[in-house]
């Protein structure tokens, strides 16, 4: 699969490109996953979150993005790969480039349920209850400051 790595924070994103990006968002966590709840949270616009996402061409297949925590921590969220591209460890590279990006700063997700065990191949741990986003259970995870 021929993809690009790209990374942009919301002053350089055109509006084309964030319009796919924010749609590849609503088609999975809203529409797949059945979901309705208000993917658009406004975070995106934070200048410093980090829009991170591989794409084939214009399209991306492939998106996280990662935002400043109010305890200084990175927060990873938005992971998502489109249908057509799963299987193909797209959602590892993604977080790899991320990990590369935030280095050793303390990083905190909240993963949904199932995928539990992929974050903790990167070192993150639970660190509380389970808890409902929308109608979807999701654990509280963390991955301590390195170095």
């Amino acid at each position: 699969m021929d993809l690009t790595l790209h990374s942009a924070t919301i002053d350089r994103l055109d509006a084309t490109t964030l319009y796919r990006l924010l749609r590849l968002r609503s088609d999975v966590f809203v529409v797949e996953q059945g979901d309705p709840y208000p993917e658009l949270d406004g975070r995106d616009l934070e200048p410093s979150a980090v829009h991170l996402w591989l794409a084939r061409g214009d399209e991306p297949v492939g998106y996280l993005r990662i935002l400043d925590a109010p305890d200084g921590a990175a927060r990873i969220g938005r992971v998502v790969v489109a249908p057509s591209a799963r299987g193909a460890g797209l959602a590892g590279r993604l977080m790899d480039a991320a990990l590369d990006r935030i280095g050793p700063r303390r990083c905190v997700l909240a993963a949904q349920i199932q995928l539990a065990g992929f974050y903790g191949r990167y070192g993150f741990t639970v660190t509380g209850p389970e808890f409902l986003d929308g109608h979807i259970p999701h654990l509280p995870m963390a991955r301590p400051a390195t170095g």
